[in-house]
């Protein structure tokens, strides 16, 4: 019984973070952003986001989280991660062989308020 509701709970949160990435496009489509990959893979790093916006290469986090009442969905995007974050972007402007100017935003979404923030320059690189 234990592992059932262990596989719907990750099933769940599995799919609040696709609708969650989902709803993130959809938001940063509509403010003018260019979606240039998804889930996009560097070795066992992952970028959820990566868009273009004004010659500029933004990396996007996405948290999405039912409700803050643990803590906003931004303040799940730890220094691990970040750093994380930062290698996978390193991959991708390698992979491409871009020259450009990277930023690292975090679009943070509650589900339960319905609220979307975007979070531009939430880190950068070579801090923390």
């Amino acid at each position: 019984m234990l592992a059932l509701i262990k596989t719907k709970f990750v099933l769940k949160t599995i799919e609040t973070g696709k609708n969650g990435e989902e709803q993130a496009v959809a938001f940063l489509k509509n403010a003018g952003y260019t979606i240039l990959h998804q889930n996009w893979r560097f070795k066992h790093l992952e970028i959820d986001i990566v868009a273009q916006r004004n010659n500029e290469l933004i990396i996007i986090e996405v948290k999405t989280r039912a409700t803050d009442f643990f803590g906003t969905p931004e303040s799940f995007v730890n220094k691990d991660k970040q750093r994380k974050l930062l290698k996978a972007a390193h991959g991708y402007i390698v992979t491409y062989n871009l020259n450009v100017e990277v930023r690292f935003d975090i679009v943070a979404i509650v589900t339960s308020t319905n609220k979307v923030y975007h979070i531009e320059n939430a880190f950068y690189a070579g801090l923390g």
